[in-house]
């Protein structure tokens, strides 16, 4: 159960996980030059190209995750009484991953 997450801080990491493997592509594209591979300039472009649509997947990933954030529906947790952010039916919560929902027929009775 630790390893889950709310919908909007997945949202997020996917974005960051974008964002770290672009930047490892333009450096190791960079690292072709500095250590004289054959072909590094195309090695280069290669990597320079790759990074840039990766970051720019992550820009989108973001921008996506933040405009679900807007109209994301705020609550607060039962569990640790933060006020946290809810997508869909059921989500979990930002501090504490407890399982909340607003429908009544999923609730657990404990």
């Amino acid at each position: 159960m630790r390893l889950k997450s709310s919908k909007v801080n997945e949202f997020r990491l996917w974005g960051l996980v974008l964002m770290l493997a672009g930047m490892g592509f333009m450096i190791a594209g960079t690292a072709a030059i500095v250590f004289k591979f054959p072909g590094s300039s195309i090695i280069t472009g290669i990597g320079l190209v790759l990074g840039l649509i990766t970051m720019l997947g992550s820009m989108a990933i973001y921008f996506w995750a933040g405009m679900l954030s807007t109209s994301a529906v705020q609550l607060q947790c039962p569990e640790c009484g933060e006020m946290t952010k809810m997508l869909g039916k059921t989500d979990r919560c930002m501090y504490c991953k407890t399982i909340l929902t607003l429908d009544p027929s999923q609730a657990r009775n404990s």
